[in-house]
C-alpha cells in the first residue's frame, strides 16, 4: 500500500474510460498527419477533400444567399438550388417570398408583421417570407435569420422572363439584387428569356447549368477582391439554354414592353385558363384565382350595398347632394413588342441571338457626362430668371395693391 502511494505511482483518472477514449480520438484526428502519410494519401486518391472545414465553426466554403421573385416554390429557384448544391463549391441559403411577386420593383413591407417559415430543401437552409423579394434580402442580411454576418454573394433568380431595358425599373428580381448592393454585398440577377407556349420548366435546369460558370467565376473574383465594384451583374439566359453560344458582355437597352389595361368583369372572376398561362406553379395559380374571386365577390357586395353615397357638401336648397359611385375593375398586363434597336451589344438582342448576356447595372443612377452640361445650363437660366423678376420694377396694379395694404381707408 505504501509503495503505491509514492510519487511514481500511477494516479487514478477521475474521468470514465469511454470518455477518455473518445477525447483521444478527437485530438488525434485534429493533429496534422506526417508528411509521409500526406504523400501516400494523395497518391492513393484518399486525400481530404478541399471543402472540409479548416477550423471548428468556420466554413471553408463561401456562403451564397438565393432569392427569387417567382416565389419559394418556383421552378427557377429549385433548379438553381439543385445546381449549386450539387456543385459543392458553396454553402447555399435561401430566403424567398412565399408566392409569386412579379413587378414589385423595390417595394418593402412596413408597419406589418413579416413571417419567416422554414422550408425543406436538400442541401440548403431555406425560409419562405410573407413579403417582397427586397424584404427577403433585407431580412436575410440583417443577421436576424441566419447565423452568418453576411454572405459572399447574393443571387436573385432564376426569374421567368427577361429583365432587359427599362423592365429593370419594375423588376422584383433586379430590385432584390440591388438591395444586396445597398448593403455592400456583391449580387447577381439571373433570368431566363421565357417564351409563352414554347418554354418549359425543364429549361430552368439547363439555364442553371449555363450560368454556373459565371457564378463560380464571380465567387473566385470575390475571394481575390477583384469583383466589379458598385455594380450588380444582370445575367440573361436565352430561351434555349442548352444551345447557347457563350457569354457576351452587353449594355442595357431602351426596350420597354407595352402595358395593356384590360377591364375585368365584376360578375364573375376571370377564367382559370388565363391564369394557367400567366403562372407556372399550381399552388400560385389557385391562390391567385382565390384572390380574384374574393375581389370580384367583394366588388359585387359593395355595388349592391352602395349604389349611392351622401357627401358632406350641402346644396343651395339645404339638402344634401347624393351622387352615384362608379367602381370598375382593371388588370394590367405586359405585352411584348418589337424593338427597333439593332445594336448587337444590347442585352435583349444578345439573348435573341443565342448568347448569355451579362450586363453590369449601376446602383447610383449616374447620368452621362454629356447630359450634365445642358442640365447645368438650364439651372443657371432658372436662377437668372428669378433674379430678373426680383429686380424688375413694380407694375401699376402692384403699386396700388401696396398702397391699399399700407392705408386700408384708401380703398
Amino acid at each position: 500500500m505504501e509503495a503505491n502511494s509514492g510519487e511514481g505511482a500511477p494516479k487514478r483518472n477521475p474521468l470514465p474510460s469511454a470518455l477518455v477514449s473518445n477525447l483521444q480520438s478527437v485530438l488525434a484526428a485534429r493533429r496534422p498527419p506526417p508528411a509521409e502519410e500526406v504523400g501516400t494519401a494523395a497518391l492513393s486518391g484518399k486525400a481530404e477533400a478541399p471543402d472540409a472545414p479548416l477550423t471548428d465553426g468556420a466554413p471553408s466554403r463561401p456562403v451564397v444567399l438565393l432569392t427569387c421573385a417567382g416565389g419559394i416554390r418556383s421552378a427557377g429557384l429549385a433548379a438553381l438550388i439543385d445546381a449549386l448544391v450539387a456543385g459543392g463549391r458553396c454553402d447555399v441559403h435561401v430566403c424567398a417570398p412565399e408566392s409569386d411577386k412579379p413587378a414589385c420593383g423595390h417595394s418593402i413591407t412596413v408597419r406589418e408583421t413579416v413571417t419567416a417559415t422554414s422550408v425543406d430543401f436538400k442541401g440548403a437552409k431555406a425560409f419562405e417570407i410573407s413579403g417582397t423579394p427586397v424584404d427577403c434580402v433585407s431580412l436575410a442580411l440583417s443577421g436576424r435569420l441566419f447565423p452568418w454576418s453576411a454572405p459572399a454573394l447574393v443571387i436573385s433568380g432564376i426569374n421567368a422572363g427577361p429583365n432587359c431595358g427599362y423592365e429593370m425599373f419594375h423588376s422584383s428580381a433586379i430590385a432584390a439584387a440591388r438591395e444586396a448592393l445597398v448593403y455592400g454585398v456583391p449580387s447577381i440577377a439571373v433570368s431566363l428569356n421565357w417564351k409563352k407556349d414554347e418554354s418549359k420548366d425543364s429549361d430552368f435546369k439547363d439555364a442553371a447549368q449555363a450560368c454556373l460558370p459565371s457564378i463560380h467565376a464571380a465567387l473566385a473574383d470575390i475571394e481575390k477582391g477583384n469583383f466589379v465594384k458598385g455594380c450588380l451583374l444582370n445575367i440573361g439566359i436565352p430561351s434555349s439554354p442548352s444551345a447557347n453560344k457563350g457569354f457576351k458582355l452587353t449594355k442595357q437597352s431602351g426596350y420597354s414592353p407595352a402595358q395593356s389595361w384590360q377591364a375585368v368583369s365584376t360578375n364573375r372572376p376571370s377564367s382559370a385558363a388565363h391564369f394557367m398561362g400567366m403562372h407556372q406553379s399550381l399552388g400560385i395559380q389557385l391562390a391567385q384565382l382565390g384572390k380574384d374571386a374574393s375581389a370580384a365577390g367583394a366588388a359585387r357586395r359593395v355595388s349592391a350595398q352602395r349604389k349611392t353615397v351622401e357627401v358632406e357638401s350641402v346644396a343651395a336648397a339645404g339638402k344634401q347632394e347624393a351622387r352615384e359611385v362608379v367602381k370598375k375593375l382593371f388588370r394590367a398586363e405586359f405585352v411584348e413588342k418589337q424593338h427597333e434597336d439593332l445594336d448587337e451589344d444590347i442585352d435583349l438582342r444578345a439573348m435573341e441571338n443565342g448568347f448569355i448576356s451579362v450586363t453590369p447595372l449601376n446602383i447610383h443612377g449616374q447620368v452621362e457626362a454629356d447630359i450634365g452640361a445642358p442640365v447645368s445650363d438650364c439651372l443657371s437660366a432658372v436662377v437668372s430668371l428669378g433674379k430678373e423678376k426680383e429686380a424688375a420694377p413694380a407694375t401699376a396694379d402692384q403699386q396700388i395693391a401696396a398702397e391699399e395694404k399700407e392705408d386700408p381707408s384708401a380703398a
